[in-house]
């Protein structure tokens, strides 16, 4: 399979850059082609302009030449993996900002109508090429806290994850990563190997 690799994290030396070259061994290992993507070292533009936003339903018109190519790795993937950190429950920016600005209509769903005079059209997944979705991703905050909260990115991804790509994507997670011993740092880093030789 050609997985798109899709990394958010804008220190190079961090470990979670180290998740993300884990994640595109571990693929290799398995005999994917890996396309792999991080966002900061792009230098991502991840501020949706006036214009796109007011173009945002015009299919196709709503791809710009900056998006566009961003696109094309999208709809070229038969799978996606996303690392990322986990920052006050949520998504970095940046990575929103990709998902705002790359999923748009017409290529990560499409309204379809049966012509109904109040019919505002049901949403249809339009990422039919995705077979498969992992996430990767580190939380600061523990496991416990993190449940108290809701864990918003794991819920997100789960039920986002289906609803786009109409599978249950797979998700890796090290909570309470500042309290975490080398052992347990590298102990994580080792599952995830395992886990994309496997996917």
């Amino acid at each position: 399979m050609r997985v798109h690799v899709i990394h958010a994290h804008p220190v190079e030396t961090s470990y979670n850059r180290s998740l993300f070259h884990a994640t595109c061994e571990g693929l290799k290992t398995a005999g994917h082609e890996i396309d792999p993507l991080s966002l900061y070292d792009e230098d991502f533009p991840a501020v949706m302009s006036r214009e796109e936003r007011l173009n945002y339903h015009e299919v196709p018109g709503n791809l710009t030449p900056l998006t566009k190519p961003y696109v094309d790795r999208l709809q070229a993937a038969d799978a996606l993996v996303f690392v990322h950190p986990v920052w006050n429950y949520g998504y970095p920016a940046i990575l929103k900002g990709y998902f705002d600005r790359i999923f748009l209509p017409g290529v990560s769903f499409r309204m379809e109508s049966d012509g109904g005079e109040n019919d505002k059209g049901k949403l249809v997944p339009g990422m039919t090429n995705i077979k498969k979705v992992a996430y990767v991703t580190t939380y600061g905050g523990s496991r416990f806290r993190t449940m108290v909260m809701g864990d918003p990115p794991r819920r997100l991804a789960m039920r986002w994850g289906w609803v786009t790509f109409s599978n249950r994507p797979q998700y890796l997670a090290l909570y309470d990563m500042n309290n975490q011993t080398p052992a347990g740092l590298t102990a994580f880093l080792d599952k995830v190997k395992s886990e994309m030789s496997r996917f």
